[in-house]
């Protein structure tokens, strides 16, 4: 697995939208500020992301994101996964196929990491992040 940008921006797009959560919609201009994530891009992940259920958009005046569920209830597997970024170590990608058609001497390996990448991403929601931040921030 390689975490790209896209990933990392969808996470970081989602912790923005979460901690500035207020009721009302956020335009993803104030995001794209904020967080110095180009607009166009924020605008490919959020298809994305309202495709997967976990923002909704609201149009017109006023309108922009909210979130779909609450922060403790999205985790940051969704998100990823949501965004199309991949959580598998293995070059093979589960078929077992790494080394000319077979099974590479470290499948076993790439499986155990990317399966604790998966759990441990999977176990840390939005709101936990946020929490973590802010016990961080204040030392």
């Amino acid at each position: 697995m390689q975490l790209t940008t896209k990933g990392r921006y969808a996470v970081t797009a989602m912790l923005d939208l979460a901690s500035n959560d207020t009721g009302k919609p956020i335009t993803l201009d104030i995001i794209s500020q904020r967080q110095n994530i180009s607009l166009s891009y924020l605008e490919q992940l959020f298809a994305k992301l309202r495709r997967a259920e976990l923002v909704k958009s609201v149009r017109g005046p006023g309108g922009g994101y909210l979130l779909e569920l609450a922060a403790k209830d999205i985790n940051l597997t969704q998100i990823i996964e949501a965004v199309d970024e991949n959580i598998d170590l293995r070059r093979c990608k589960g078929m077992s196929a790494c080394n000319n058609g077979r099974q590479c001497i470290s499948h076993q390996l790439w499986c155990e990491v990317s399966e604790q990448i998966r759990t441990f991403l999977s176990g840390k929601t939005l709101q936990m992040v946020m929490d973590d931040h802010n016990l961080t921030k204040g030392l």
